[in-house]
């Protein structure tokens, strides 16, 4: 898949390109998040806090792939939410293409994520009732962009992942790896500058993952891909790997 085919025709690719020079496309700075029964920020020492993340620092230049690993619980689910703006920590920072993203309310957070993060989740995600082509252009429908301009887009990333003849299929009708390529095909439909994944190749085969890594092997090529994974293969793409234990960073390879 070429990477002209992935960016297909976009309107703000130019205005954008001074922002996709080997920047640091998302730096985390110091960051530790508490979980409580009933959300948001808490009193450190609270009895009812579980500490998700502590005192962890990293960054992902634009270009690049880094991994997080470790254990279940270890916080690689929330430094991807906290990347993608899904939460805001505790305690440090969290810059998104030079915007600290604990400093914006929850509208321009909102905004923030639309227009520079895609997300790829495990489970995919798709919306049962909705084509492949109808699931890759929602994200635009929420960004306001008009029918025919989302049905073109939609088109041409699921040309570029290989799904042209799948564009008027349910998810129901897809294979594991097809649905998990949609699902890339519509974190890629607004051009974001990061892409977050959580555990992308986790419902899939071997051979399939396989693929689905050379496809975000060639999306990192021009944006940041933050990727959480257990999965040996799915780390052996990353240019880094940062490996996190009980909220900590406890090595970077």
């Amino acid at each position: 898949m070429s990477k002209q085919s992935v960016r297909g025709s976009r309107s703000s690719a130019r205005d954008r390109a001074d922002e996709r020079e080997s920047a640091t496309a998302v730096r985390l700075e110091g960051v530790t998040h508490e979980y409580g029964s009933t959300g948001g920020r808490f009193r450190s020492g609270d009895e009812r806090t579980v500490t998700a993340l502590r005192d962890v620092s990293l960054d992902v230049p634009t270009g690049s792939i880094v991994g997080l690993e470790g254990p279940s619980g270890s916080g690689k689910s929330t430094v991807l939410h906290a990347v993608a703006g899904l939460l805001v920590p505790t305690a440090g920072s969290v810059e998104l293409q030079g915007t600290d993203i604990a400093a914006l309310s929850d509208a321009e957070r909102t905004r923030l994520r639309r227009r520079h993060v895609g997300i790829v989740f495990q489970r995919f995600h798709l919306l049962p009732s909705l084509s492949a082509r109808a699931n890759v252009a929602l994200p635009l429908v929420q960004s306001g962009v008009p029918r025919a301009a989302r049905r073109d887009r939609a088109t041409t990333l699921l040309e570029a992942v290989g799904l042209d003849d799948r564009t008027t299929h349910l998810p129901s009708e897809l294979s594991g790896g097809e649905r998990q390529r949609v699902a890339i095909a519509r974190a890629l439909s607004t051009d974001p500058d990061v892409i977050v994944a959580d555990e992308p190749t986790g419902e899939l085969d071997t051979a399939t993952g396989r693929d689905v890594l050379e496809l975000l092997t060639d999306v990192g090529r021009e944006r940041a891909v933050l990727v959480a994974s257990h999965d040996e293969a799915t780390l052996a793409v990353a240019d880094r790997v940062v490996t996190l234990c009980d909220g900590r960073v406890d090595d970077v390879r």
